[in-house]
């Protein structure tokens, strides 16, 4: 099944697409990656869930990546002596490590490594960000804050801490349990959420052991400072706008958005794009005009993916919302402003061999107008390359690992062909001009161009470049 745009779609599954024949559906309606949270998905549902998409994939013939969103740290306020309780501007409010239920004055922080690290003038968000504290005086057992927006504050609720940076790990025990599970399944790719540095993704990646890739979210102003670092450690990056935008003034939000899809091109790693994006589709059958130009936008950017959340986990309308995001995502790369945009946006390849290659690839392609990149690749690393440089013509990669094809699922532009690996040089070129045909990128009597490793089967070789000719067989080479 060939898509008929190159920006990828991430379908979240929930109550309203749990079902193996939805998520068939949402497949067919042009879902690549399918999310599955762990926040509010347990063991056993996850396995159900995978096993459910694993037979989507055989089905359909064409690898589909499953990605599992780790919870991360959720950091509350403790209880109250009644329901909730009304903080008024201006008023002091005592957040400690006294396990007593609360009042308009005090309540418990049942965190201490947040009461350890924060420093006078530091801005507390309670509530997603309803409520904002300013600390006055810290000290490992209490905090003594300023109300600077008021309101009704209600028992557990929620934390944000942008000018906090937290000592702890952003793995939690829950998140270790998850992931280990997550990893026994078999999953594509594990998404971290609240990361503060890249530490915390070494951390998570002692654990994978390169049995998944790590998605890192940014969703902190910490995370945003050390973006370049937390580049160097990630297999590939997501815009989490939701707590980004609890976190950081609600304007600088489209900015960062750019920022972060523009640093993950640039080094070549997918970059996902989420939150709200047809958030209107939850219970209506249409998006807003707004929704539409926003998914518009982060497509005119360059993502990799653009990802659905509650429009399809727990929405009315979860095809409908996956359907609609695949029309945008087909019409804005038919734009003719569209190839001019993402021409504009590429950055220079990186001073390697497989980045040369790739950049000669596209520039062959687009000077030949040739209809296909086809990529051999064992990692997937040749296809990334390739991706980075935003080609006129569709990628198709061919590789003998289904971990490899669900993994570029994600990955701009990229049609993953699951096959075995070529026996030589020869028979290299035959098969990739036979599949380029077989799945439609090629016509007999054009010419196509093969991207690969030598020795064959060898990760991160990418050092060939080969032009040959589909003929009459769909195989002879010119």
């Amino acid at each position: 099944m060939r898509r008929l745009r190159r920006t990828k779609i991430v379908a979240t599954l929930g109550p309203s697409s749990s079902e193996r024949a939805i998520i068939s559906r949402l497949f067919e309606a042009g879902a690549d990656v399918f999310r599955i949270n762990m926040s509010h998905t347990s063991h056993d549902a996850m396995r159900k869930l995978h096993a459910a998409i694993r037979a989507v994939e055989k089905e359909h013939d064409r690898p589909v990546g499953i990605l599992a969103d780790l919870q991360g740290p959720k950091l509350r306020v403790g209880a109250f002596q009644g329901d909730f309780v009304m903080l008024k501007k201006g008023a002091t409010f005592v957040l400690d490590n006294d396990k007593a239920p609360g009042d308009e004055t005090r309540v418990q922080l049942p965190h201490p490594e947040i009461l350890a690290a924060l420093e006078p003038g530091h801005t507390l968000l309670l509530d997603d960000g309803k409520i904002r504290l300013t600390a006055i005086e810290t000290s490992p057992k209490r905090a003594v804050t300023r109300v600077e927006v008021g309101g009704k504050l209600s028992a557990r609720k929620g934390v944000s801490l942008p000018d906090t940076t937290i000592g702890s790990s952003a793995l939690t025990e829950k998140d270790r349990s998850d992931l280990e599970a997550c990893l026994d399944a078999g999953v594509d790719w594990v998404a971290l959420s609240f990361i503060q540095r890249p530490e915390d993704i070494a951390e998570a990646k002692k654990i994978t052991r390169g049995r998944a890739a790590v998605m890192a979210k940014i969703e902190k102003p910490q995370a945003v400072v050390r973006l370049n670092e937390i580049m160097d450690f990630t297999d590939a990056l997501m815009v989490a706008r939701g707590d980004l935008g609890v976190e950081m003034p609600l304007e600088k939000v489209p900015g960062i958005q750019k920022l972060i899809t523009r640093a993950a091109r640039r080094a070549g790693k997918p970059v996902v794009v989420a939150t709200q994006m047809l958030e209107s589709m939850i219970t209506s059958p249409v998006p807003t005009r707004a929704e539409v130009s926003d998914v518009a936008t982060a497509i005119f950017d360059g993502a990799d993916a653009v990802m659905l959340s509650a429009e399809s986990a727990a929405g009315q309308y979860p095809v409908e919302a996956v359907a609609t995001m695949n029309r945008i995502a087909e019409e804005v790369e038919t734009d003719p402003a569209y190839r001019s945009i993402v021409h504009a946006q590429r950055s220079e390849p990186e001073a390697t061999g497989a980045d040369a290659i790739a950049d000669a690839a596209r520039q062959i392609a687009e000077t030949l107008d040739l209809p296909a990149i086809v990529c051999w690749t064992s990692s997937g690393s040749t296809a990334l390359r390739v991706a980075r440089e935003r080609p006129n013509s569709p990628i198709v990669a061919i590789s003998p690992n289904q971990a490899t094809g669900s993994k570029l699922a994600v990955v701009w532009g990229v049609h993953c062909i699951v096959a075995e690996d070529a026996r030589d040089l020869d028979d290299m070129v035959d098969r990739a001009c036979r599949l380029a045909f077989r799945a439609g990128f090629a016509r007999t009597g054009q010419r196509i161009i093969i991207v690969a490793g030598v020795p064959l089967g060898t990760p991160g070789a990418t050092n060939m470049v080969r032009i040959a000719f589909v003929g009459s067989e769909a195989g002879d080479e010119s």
